[in-house]
């Protein structure tokens, strides 16, 4: 990934107070948060912010550019990690810890509590947690009195803290961002064959089983073709699934993907089936490609699709009506054409890494808020 220089109104070294960020998440898996980590550890380059790593170590750790300042985490025992961030928050000056989940969350607030200098906390919320489903005064309590300030990745999210009671004076929507260099446009060949994907950590959130059904419907046309693609602990289960509906030669899984990037560039189409989201990354990277998308009406995937214009959402969990629009849209070469350049247009404008970049480093240099 190349590095991004942010311009700001503070743009030589001295002119603004040197900040020290340590930027932590769970473990570095494939996945929205975890990529989002990636871009920020290698792209930030502000004159006033240095900016550390903490992380489990996972297949993304090739991604770390600055290894020298990464510091790997324990996936299990979070006492040795608490020592560690303890550490590296006094050894490395840290100003502000930037927690990309809400366990990071805890870590810096137990972090702080043995502090006696303390450290203003950053949370990016890239996903909906159990405390706030099933304790949601307990969540609030948590974000208002510790955390300095949230950065949501949709508007759809925000609205939705604000609404349970966390501070809006806290939250701040900075979109996720799309490396344009890496996801690049390519305009489809027409083709009888059409190649349908669904790029998802296999898990129960997302929902396979209604990207099989659609598959199943559409059996009968030997034109189309179903890939899956990403790991994860439900693969085996999705796996036998398939077999039971004897679709073994209409669905292939491919595993854990690399390259996101190649694998959505390969389909003329890339569904979104989930239960829950909130931004998700795959929908702008196919949308940065030329690959139209098909999506569930979930979370914020509509401030990204407008249904018709650059994509088409599903209002419910209808596998005949993930079909149809299917259907309809393999029949129209020119509808496929305007949606991928409509698409591309809007991340252009929209959802770049350079603009989230230049955000998330303003939300460096201006967080406040009162030390605890």
């Amino acid at each position: 990934m190349r590095t991004l220089k942010v311009k700001t109104s503070q743009n030589r070294k001295g002119c603004g107070v040197l900040k020290n960020v340590l930027l932590i998440t769970d473990k570095l898996i494939t996945g929205g948060a975890e990529t989002y980590f990636c871009k920020l550890e290698n792209q930030l380059n502000h004159p006033d912010i240095t900016v550390y790593t903490a992380a489990a170590m996972g297949e993304l750790y090739s991604k770390i550019q600055y290894k020298k300042r990464f510091t790997p985490l324990s996936r299990k025992n979070h006492l040795h990690n608490l020592y560690v961030l303890w550490k590296k928050v006094r050894t490395c000056k840290i100003d502000i810890i930037h927690a990309n989940s809400l366990r990071m969350v805890m870590y810096a607030v137990c972090v702080n509590r043995v502090l006696r200098k303390k450290v203003k906390i950053l949370y990016t919320k890239h996903n909906v947690t159990v405390l706030e489903q099933k304790a949601k005064s307990l969540f609030c309590k948590l974000v208002n009195s510790f955390v300095h300030g949230v950065i949501t990745v949709s508007r759809f999210e925000q609205e939705q803290l604000m609404n349970i009671g966390v501070n809006s004076g806290k939250v701040t929507t900075i979109y996720n961002g799309v490396d344009l260099n890496q996801f690049v446009f390519k305009e489809k060949s027409s083709s009888p064959d059409c190649h349908i994907g669904l790029l998802a950590r296999a898990s129960k959130e997302k929902n396979h089983e209604l990207f099989i059904e659609i598959a199943s419907l559409l059996k009968g046309n030997e034109h189309m073709k179903f890939h899956i693609g990403g790991g994860g602990p439900e693969l085996q289960r999705i796996q036998e699934l398939i077999q039971q509906q004897g679709l073994s030669e209409k669905i292939k899984i491919w595993g854990e993907v690399e390259d996101p990037e190649v694998f959505i560039t390969k389909m003329d189409m890339l569904l979104l089936t989930s239960h829950r989201e909130v931004f998700p990354m795959v929908v702008l990277e196919a949308m940065a490609v030329g690959t139209p998308m098909i999506s569930i009406d979930v979370g914020g995937v509509k401030e990204a699709i407008a249904d018709g214009d650059t994509g088409y959402l599903i209002p419910a969990y209808s596998p005949q009506a993930f079909a149809e629009k299917i259907t309809e849209l393999y029949a129209e070469q020119e509808q496929k054409q305007r949606f991928a350049k409509g698409a591309r247009k809007k991340v252009e404008q929209h959802f770049t890494s350079s603009q989230m970049i230049a955000s998330t480093a303003n939300q460096y240099v201006n967080v406040s808020g009162k030390s605890f």
